[in-house]
């Protein structure tokens, strides 16, 4: 499996990638600009991400907009929506309207609060039939 992590924090990043490194090849990206690069890059080299763990407060370009931007490359790209990347939002914002733009207007997968419970990630990464 191919993982982009994509955090602004360090620290949040470097777990991420300790928690999801035994499942696949992790790489990341620090805000939602080098998020898209990074994923337009990937699917272009014909090696797409099927993993994509994105907080949604960055700077730059946040989660919801970097979301989008990935779901209209795939679109672009002839992508089927059964073949697109699973994208787990993860953010401090536990509130309604944060969720449902994520899930519902965005197209994510998952959603998790932080901090990350470990147990929360995996049960979501079997949920997606990601890991057994």
């Amino acid at each position: 499996m191919r993982i982009l992590i994509v955090e602004d924090e360090f620290t949040s990043r470097k777990l991420l990638t300790a928690l999801l490194s035994d499942y696949g090849q992790c790489d990341t990206a620090s805000d939602g600009v080098e998020c898209v690069e990074s994923f337009k890059m990937a699917l272009e080299e014909n090696s797409p991400y099927d993993l994509v763990c994105m907080d949604i407060m960055m700077p730059n370009k946040d989660g919801h907009q970097a979301l989008k931007d990935i779901r209209v490359i795939e679109q672009d790209a002839g992508v089927r929506s059964s073949d697109e990347a699973k994208v787990i939002m993860i953010t401090a914002l536990n509130d309604p309207k944060t969720v449902v733009k994520a899930y519902y207007k965005g197209g994510a997968a998952a959603y998790l609060p932080k901090p990350i419970e470990v147990e929360s990630l995996y049960a979501v990464l079997r949920d997606l039939a990601l890991i057994e």
